[in-house]
């Protein structure tokens, strides 16, 4: 699990990489979890946790650069 304060202190760019990696993880999971389970759900909820932070400062910057 990422920390809010890692992910702000990361650039633009970098959020968007690590973005389209774990969007690239939590299809790996999903469908990891449909066809043999998984040892741990709970990852699944961390990744989109991840996501959702890493969408919401990326959104920050960008009203903030609209100002």
């Amino acid at each position: 699990m990422m920390k809010i304060n890692k992910i702000k202190d990361m650039s633009s760019p970098e959020l968007e990489k690590e973005l389209s990696e774990l969007k690239n993880e939590l299809f790996k999971l999903r469908f990891s979890l449909a066809t043999n389970g998984l040892d741990n759900p709970l990852k699944i909820k961390e990744v989109k946790k991840d996501i959702a932070r890493i969408n919401t400062v990326l959104r920050q910057r960008e009203l903030a650069e609209n100002k």
